[in-house]
């Protein structure tokens, strides 16, 4: 109809109550915010909750916050971020490993070993990481490779790694060359290292699994096989890689935990896999796979690893850390539940 000759008391008129008064884009500032909130909501309160921690440990126990003490915290936290990180690659890609105490140990004493020998350093290094990462593929074919369970798989090799090397070890430790230790650096400078070194890991592998194709199969795996599969990536390769990956940074970790001491431990290791689960699933990593982030699994690990000397500077019995770790686990799986359940419904 000609403009003309249109009625304009037919003509379609806002809705004043609908009306955004010309201010949508706040309302879409809101929006956006909230979304931002929801999104991240196990990050940001497992944040809020080493938040509360630590403002509570300032108040009752100040010591904590003492120069040394605290490097020394972050020092010892750094190869199990590293670790925690490969976890939640494969965490991420709906598969589980819990042999990396195993692998960390049989590293450990590796590259012990190499080094007590005079390799250098920069030699001992890679062989640690090759080492790792042909047990990460050994665990990979397994699963990738025979579709077999991975639960099954990495307790088994678990097992078959820990018994074998307390066979050939029969607990006898490994003395290291004075050089080793800090990589012949001052203490100071050589735990600055370390934590530095696991940063630039953590910030390399979050903006990869952000930004790189590489990293969104993983999530895309974790979500739905098969759909993937239908869009052209292969989720049995995606799988491999995430074991290698793993496995490698297990490798790189131990030797992260090797020059902090003049002596290697042959049981070393020990518990590393319930601690770096931990850290992935409070830190907002779906344990049903295809969700969650790098960054919350820092804020995660932090949140553990305070947990051991805050008990120490309250006075309480060191071994309640295992089952704070145990409930702080069951709690954050019952929450994803509820959340994947109400997602559902």
């Amino acid at each position: 109809m000609p403009k003309e000759t249109r009625n304009p008391k037919l003509e379609p008129q806002p809705d004043p109550a609908a009306s955004d008064f010309g201010v949508r884009p706040s309302f879409g500032f809101r929006n956006s915010a909230f979304g931002f909130f929801h999104r991240y909501f196990r990050e940001l309160s497992v944040a809020a909750a080493l938040g509360l921690l630590l403002l509570f440990l300032a108040v009752a126990a100040p010591a904590f916050y003492q120069p040394q003490p605290l490097l020394s915290l972050l020092t010892r936290a750094a190869p199990a971020l590293v670790v925690a990180c490969g976890m939640a690659l494969v965490i991420i890609g709906r598969q589980i490993d819990i042999s990396v105490g195993s692998q960390f140990a049989v590293c450990n004493v590796c590259a012990g070993l190499l080094a007590a020998m005079n390799w250098p350093l920069a030699l001992v290094l890679p062989a640690s990481v090759a080492l790792g990462a042909s047990m990460g593929a050994l665990n990979g074919v397994l699963v990738a490779g025979l579709r077999l369970p991975s639960i099954v798989v990495t307790l088994a090799t678990m097992v078959a790694w820990r018994e074998g090397l307390r066979w050939l070890r029969q607990g006898q430790f490994v003395n290291l060359p004075d050089a080793v230790q800090w990589f012949g650096l001052s203490q100071t400078t050589g735990q600055q290292a370390l934590i530095f070194a696991a940063l630039v890991l953590l910030v390399l592998m979050a903006v990869a699994m952000k930004h790189v194709a590489a990293g969104r199969f993983v999530y895309a795996v974790g979500s739905d096989a098969e759909a993937a599969r239908l869009a052209g990536i292969r989720p049995q390769r995606v799988t491999f890689m995430n074991f290698v990956l793993l496995g490698a940074f297990v490798g790189l970790a131990a030797m992260m935990n090797v020059v902090q001491s003049p002596q290697v431990d042959p049981n070393s290791g020990a518990g590393l896999e319930l601690k770096a689960i931990a850290a992935v699933v409070v830190g907002g990593v779906a344990i049903s796979g295809g969700r969650g982030s790098l960054w919350g699994t820092f804020v995660g690990l932090l949140l553990l690893a305070c947990v051991n000397p805050a008990l120490t500077h309250l006075h309480v019995e060191a071994y309640w850390e295992k089952a704070i770790q145990g409930v702080v686990i069951l709690l954050a799986v019952v929450a994803d539940g509820l959340r994947t359940r109400k997602e559902r419904n």
